[in-house]
């Protein structure tokens, strides 16, 4: 084996590495919201498949529900750059509602509650307000309402934030509680113990 095929393999090992593209797979992170049909799941994964996606992780709340009564489910995926706007694409074209999709992995999670009249105060506006206006994403939603929805009610919330943001999302937050005449409840934090 000469030097010139020895140099021709690691360029062909370089290639296998990158899909042949030239660029490094990246981590990507994308949030959907699916029927609760059986097949749904399976259905939402080929798209990524057929698109040079390679699944890390997927995360499914089935025993959960959005605000529009849909399973929502996390998919931790990696390819190169150039290929996840056309896997967001597929999805889209195959009838998967994305709700989020970008490279950037929300790395913390807190969890609070929130206690007053939600129902009249839009808690679907709520949701809305803090995953626009922070870097967080509501994962999970409990609602608490036993005495009615016309009763003050509670809801347990589970925040995934940017790595380093916990502190600004908790901030936008509280914002919006005061402004909705909300209480809430924080978690200790180990800043504070």
């Amino acid at each position: 084996m000469s030097a010139q095929d020895g140099d021709h393999q690691s360029d062909a090992e370089a290639d296998a590495e990158t899909d042949g593209g030239g660029e490094m797979p990246k981590p990507h992170t994308v949030r959907l919201e699916l029927v609760d049909e059986p097949g749904q799941l399976l259905a939402a994964l080929q798209p990524i498949a057929d698109n040079g996606g390679n699944l890390l992780s997927i995360f499914h709340e089935r025993g959960n529900l959005t605000p529009r009564g849909h399973i929502p489910v996390e998919v931790d995926l990696e390819c190169p750059p150039d290929r996840f706007e056309g896997i967001v694409d597929a999805l889209r074209d195959a009838g998967v509602n994305v709700i989020r999709a970008g490279a950037e992995h929300f790395g913390e999670e807190v969890t609070l509650i929130l206690v007053g009249d939600l129902v009249d105060s839009d808690l679907s506006d709520t949701l809305h307000r803090v995953e626009a206006s922070a870097d967080a994403t509501v994962k999970d939603l409990s609602l608490s309402a036993p005495d009615g929805t016309q009763e003050p009610s509670s809801a347990r919330l589970r925040l995934a934030a940017r790595s380093g943001k916990t502190e600004d999302a908790l901030a936008v937050v509280r914002e919006i509680a005061a402004e909705k005449e909300l209480h809430v409840i924080e978690p200790l934090t180990e800043e504070s113990a």
